[in-house]
């Protein structure tokens, strides 16, 4: 993103975070409709994974599924332009929680818990719902451009109590103490943003993804939680936990890494089969995508 989008993005920001929460979904559903049409590789993109996904999907059933999901992603852009101003009191009664005692159970564990999801739903909102009544909560994120961006986020996370994680050795560091210290730390699988990911079938078909989680856990013997947030049609949140996934050593790491992140991949594939219209991943992850 060059300096003049940064810009751009501030000004926007700065607007939506002083409206009504309506008025700011008004205002992204807008935005939505004009980057549906106008986006010339996320939209191919998007469908393409969608229809990898969802491969039941007659090309009308897959045009109304991107549109809805462009919409969906738009809101959950103007939940994060809104962060300064959160108050996580009022916004706690919005989330509701399936699958609670998954957490309490891996909470109980006292080695962390490493919540494992997909690029779905405003998990900016529920984690600072989590950092304000369960435990500390860190995101381990990609760093992004500019940097005065990436502070950005940071900065307005931080303000949440929640850390942002970089992507990298010292954000690798930071995260095994973060466990260690019994927090909570959120990633996503859904996509290999370091370009070091491991060809796995994903939705049938090979693509990378990344054994960082379930090294890890095996490492730490921190219980790996997949969770998926997505947005109600009143524009609540629901966050969905399942049992969680404990890693067993075998004694070949290897192996015993791919072995786990399959069990993960099988959950994930799993939330956004039940939730498509939340899964916004305008990326390439399969070979042969736009």
């Amino acid at each position: 993103m060059s300096e003049w989008r940064w810009r751009a993005f501030k000004v926007v920001q700065s607007l939506v975070e002083r409206l009504p929460r309506p008025w700011a979904y008004a205002l992204a559903v807008i935005a939505a409709r004009f980057a549906w049409w106008f986006s010339p590789l996320a939209r191919p993109r998007l469908e393409y994974n969608l229809k990898v996904a969802c491969p039941e999907l007659t090309p009308a059933e897959l045009r109304r599924l991107s549109q809805l999901n462009f919409r969906n992603h738009a809101k959950a852009y103007a939940d994060l332009m809104m962060l300064p101003r959160l108050k996580v009191e009022t916004m706690g009664p919005l989330l509701h929680v399936d699958g609670l005692e998954y957490l309490e159970q891996a909470r109980a564990i006292g080695k962390g818990v490493m919540v494992v999801s997909c690029h779905m739903g405003s998990y900016e909102v529920a984690s600072a719902i989590w950092s304000a009544t369960l435990t500390p909560v860190s995101f381990f994120a990609e760093e992004l451009e500019p940097r005065a961006l990436f502070e950005w986020y940071r900065d307005t996370r931080a303000r949440l109590g929640i850390s942002v994680l970089p992507l990298h050795l010292g954000g690798l560091r930071k995260v095994t103490q973060a466990l260690q210290e019994q927090e909570m730390v959120i990633t996503a699988i859904d996509r290999d943003i370091t370009g070091t990911g491991y060809m796995m079938p994903f939705f049938g078909r090979p693509a990378p993804i990344p054994l960082g989680p379930a090294a890890i856990a095996l490492r730490l013997g921190t219980p790996l939680l997949p969770v998926c947030v997505y947005r109600q049609p009143d524009d609540s949140y629901r966050a969905e936990g399942t049992p969680p996934v404990m890693a067993q050593s075998t004694g070949d790491a290897k192996a015993d890494e791919v072995r786990v992140t399959q069990e993960l991949v099988r959950q994930i594939e799993g939330f956004i089969r039940r939730h498509p219209e939340q899964w916004h991943v305008p990326h390439r992850i399969w070979e042969g995508s736009p």
